[in-house]
């Protein structure tokens, strides 16, 4: 399955244009790819700092609203449209609804979620607990 990076890029940096960042004046917008569609989400802060939405948790959402398929590929940027990388939290929810294999766009090339998050806790770790 190819993906276009540049179109997923391109769908991140407009989803960065609807951030709501007016505390950090950090925007970031985050896109994924099911194989089918691509689903955007961006930063959504708060007065109370530690309740703001990082745009791959926004993004995780809105999928689950749309299709619910599992991701295959996420692009986040900043305002310049520069790649970032998803903080630990953000890695842990994308790992949630992509799994390890998903890509995760790099200033070096896209790598497996789980070359960034080794040795994940995941739903299978919850299955395997329950007798």
């Amino acid at each position: 399955m190819e993906i276009d990076w540049d179109e997923l890029r391109a769908a991140a940096y407009a989803a960065m244009g609807k951030a709501y960042a007016p505390y950090s004046r950090f925007p970031v917008g985050a896109a994924s790819w099911d194989g089918e569609a691509i689903s955007t989400g961006c930063n959504v802060e708060n007065a109370s700092y530690g309740l703001g939405l990082c745009a791959e948790c926004v993004l995780a959402g809105n999928q689950r609203i749309r299709s619910g398929a599992r991701l295959i590929a996420v692009s986040v940027c900043d305002s310049r449209g520069a790649i970032l990388l998803p903080c630990g939290r953000c890695r842990q929810v994308l790992y949630e609804f992509g799994g390890k294999e998903l890509l995760v766009d790099h200033p070096a090339g896209p790598v497996p979620l789980g070359e960034l998050l080794r040795d994940a806790f995941g739903p299978d770790d919850l299955a395997a607990g329950r007798t």
